[in-house]
């Protein structure tokens, strides 16, 4: 089987890019670790007002540190941080764009979480379409890694050596029927609920967990849509740009899908802060296609 430095090493990257993907993915193993003793939740909130367990900033200053030693980041802009952390004394000029711990409050009903990574050249607030790489840590019942650094989509799987052994090889997102849909259904604007119904009326079934990124890796393999819609309230969606869209839209787009904000493909989109927001629309590309015929 083939390692993840094996096959890195057949890619186009620079050195300094192989270092920086390896260096991230060596770091599923000390976050897996950390699940047990940081599940706690803590009486502090991050910048955007949620509730953060202790592993949700364990995460991040784990992953701050590693970075900052490794001299190949010089942006790090991080969902638990309030401002983009400038890293000095970098050799590279690589920026990273991180979720730590997607989905973290699922640790304590031991559902599947991930860490969600961009990686750009130069500066972190630039369309998703200029990523350089994108990857996911997944901690299942595996733990694995999906990669892209725009020569196809493959998946990694863990060993007990803690090396990464190639599972999945050139991934291609199939037309399957299997739907998600995040907040309250009470509060879905009529264009979105119309599109669900069109969903259930051609047989598409519900499969959503809470992860983000665990919800969009199962489309890979069976194909389908997720979707975090703009809702009653909360007009230009609830999810970030940068540190969720982009990074999984950019994977899935590399896997032959697609991602909308409900009228246009989200990774064309220039981040005006750090904050932003968009409606999401993601997965196989005739079922984006479809719900962007719909809204018009």
């Amino acid at each position: 089987m083939t390692t993840l430095k094996e096959y890195l090493d057949t890619t186009g990257c620079e050195q300094t890019l192989k270092d920086l993907i390896e260096l991230i993915a060596k770091q599923a193993g000390p976050i897996r670790d950390a699940f047990i003793s940081n599940q706690k939740y803590t009486d502090t909130e991050n910048v955007y007002g949620e509730t953060q367990i202790a592993l949700d900033k364990w995460s991040d200053a784990h992953l701050l540190k590693v970075l900052e030693k490794s001299g190949l980041v010089k942006e790090l802009a991080s969902e638990e941080q309030p401002e983009i952390v400038e890293l000095n004394g970098a050799k590279a000029g690589y920026a990273v764009t991180m979720d730590p711990l997607d989905g973290s409050s699922l640790v304590q009903v031991n559902l599947a979480v991930g860490t969600i990574i961009g990686i750009y050249d130069g500066k972190a607030m630039q369309e998703g379409r200029n990523m350089l790489a994108a990857m996911y840590m997944l901690y299942g019942p595996m733990t694995t890694l999906t990669v892209t650094v725009k020569e196809g989509v493959h998946i990694f799987a863990l060993n007990d050596k803690g090396e990464y052994m190639m599972m999945e090889k050139d991934i291609q997102i199939p037309e399957g029927k299997i739907y998600a849909s995040g907040a309250l259904k009470k509060d879905w604007l009529p264009k979105h609920k119309e599109f669900i119904e069109y969903l259930e009326g051609e047989g598409y079934k519900l499969r959503y967990s809470g992860s983000f990124v665990a919800d969009v890796h199962q489309l890979l393999k069976y194909g389908g849509i997720f979707s975090y819609p703009a809702f009653a309230g909360h007009e230009n969606g609830k999810l970030r740009l940068l540190f969720e869209a982009n990074p999984l839209g950019f994977i899935i787009t590399q896997a032959g899908g697609r991602i909308s904000d409900g009228s246009q493909d989200i990774l064309t989109i220039t981040p005006e802060k750090l904050d932003h927001r968009v409606p999401i629309y993601i997965g196989s590309k005739g079922a984006v296609e479809k719900m962007e015929e719909m809204f018009k």
